[in-house]
């Protein structure tokens, strides 16, 4: 699905030199590379404050508890997407509340968000499925208007631009309260190992989120608030200082594969290619079609025999998994469970060839068309 090695091959050199320098000065926690990191990134987002993490789903819950959520609070979550995202909600007590997504972008559905806030609603988590960006512009009016905080996952989209209707443009991640994100390595900025980061333009929450991050100390053996241990280390934070300056080429990259895709797709009634939303720029960590009238389980055995991976984001909705099913069963999620049902990604990543693609393309189409 990701060609990470050829990757690494073309930044060989970089990578190498950076991750050495960390080797050669012992500095493996925190210090001026995870610094210099966290400052680059902030200049990138046009975003005041990054807070590195070890991995996205700490980000989310970082954030959570810097909002000062409480057990009984009520958070809002699209209930297609990856599980971290309510995960963490139900780790701090908090009460998960799954809404639909809307059938073209696989976005939070913001009529659904509006009908599920109560009394006890404190926070909003859209996710940036795919990598496009949630309606965030009529989210954050709707949030605005209830007082509810807004953390956007922002997992599988950084570098996205967001395009609000009074012409102006910010990346996403960079709109609510906090921005979340996760570096594991197959995301479109991806380290060796896992790493996140945690973003705002909020001094106060900013000073707060690094707080707890490091187990709730204002200084050295002085803890103030409950914390956690999670730290971005600096063999990680070398690698994306190294890929950092390269990402908008490796969306670029992407979004060439996405086309291809597209225009091999466009004709073909069995397959719904993605939606690229006007609001904001696609990033394309994930191709994924929407089939119809195509058994997608017979699509995927007839593509791993002609050796061409593919997987299914997400095979199970959140209301449907055991862990989280409770309070959740009384909604129409039509939507989400019709693109449990239909949805296949393809492989995307940087370094494809047009042959390797055509190859793809190809397969797909010889399964698809004899039906």
């Amino acid at each position: 699905m990701v060609d990470l090695q050829t990757q690494y091959m073309r930044l060989k050199d970089e990578i190498d030199g950076s991750v050495l320098n960390v080797m050669d000065s012992t500095r493996f926690i925190g210090g001026p590379v995870v610094d210099g990191f966290a400052r680059e990134l902030e200049a990138y987002l046009g975003c005041k404050h990054v807070i590195p993490c070890a991995n996205g789903t700490d980000a989310l819950q970082i954030a959570m508890m810097a909002l000062g959520l409480k057990p009984g609070d009520e958070v809002i979550v699209p209930t297609f997407t990856y599980v971290a995202t309510a995960e963490v909600i139900a780790l701090l007590g908090l009460t998960p509340v799954m809404v639909d997504v809307e059938p073209d972008t696989f976005c939070i559905d913001l009529k659904q968000v509006e009908e599920a806030i109560t009394s006890s609603t404190k926070a909003i988590v859209p996710v940036h499925l795919y990598g496009q960006c949630a309606d965030m512009e009529g989210l954050m009016n709707l949030a605005n208007a209830h007082g509810i905080h807004v953390i956007e996952d922002n997992a599988q989209a950084i570098g996205s631009d967001y395009h609000f209707s009074n012409g102006k443009t910010v990346k996403s991640g960079t709109i609510g309260d906090f921005g979340c994100t996760s570096f594991f390595p197959s995301k479109n900025l991806g380290c060796f190992g896992d790493g996140g980061a945690i973003c705002t333009n909020n001094d106060e929450l900013a000073a707060t989120a690094r707080i707890i991050a490091s187990h709730g100390q204002t200084q050295l053996y002085v803890h103030d608030l409950i914390g956690v241990n999670s730290r971005l280390d600096a063999i990680q934070a070398a690698v994306l200082k190294v890929k950092l300056p390269h990402l908008d080429d490796f969306i670029a990259r992407r979004t060439r594969v996405a086309d291809r895709y597209d225009a091999a797709f466009s004709s073909c009634e069995g397959i719904k290619t993605p939606v690229r939303g006007v609001q904001s720029k696609h990033v394309f960590h994930q191709y994924t079609l929407v089939l119809n009238g195509v058994d997608r389980n017979e699509l995927k055995s007839f593509l791993a025999e002609n050796e061409v991976p593919s997987m299914i984001y997400y095979p199970i909705p959140l209301h449907k998994q055991k862990a989280y099913a409770m309070g959740n069963t009384d909604r129409n999620y039509s939507t989400t469970e019709e693109l449990c049902a239909n949805v296949i990604s393809l492989p995307i990543h940087t370094e494809m060839e047009e042959q390797q693609q055509e190859y793809i393309i190809e397969k797909v189409l010889e399964f698809v068309n004899k039906g």
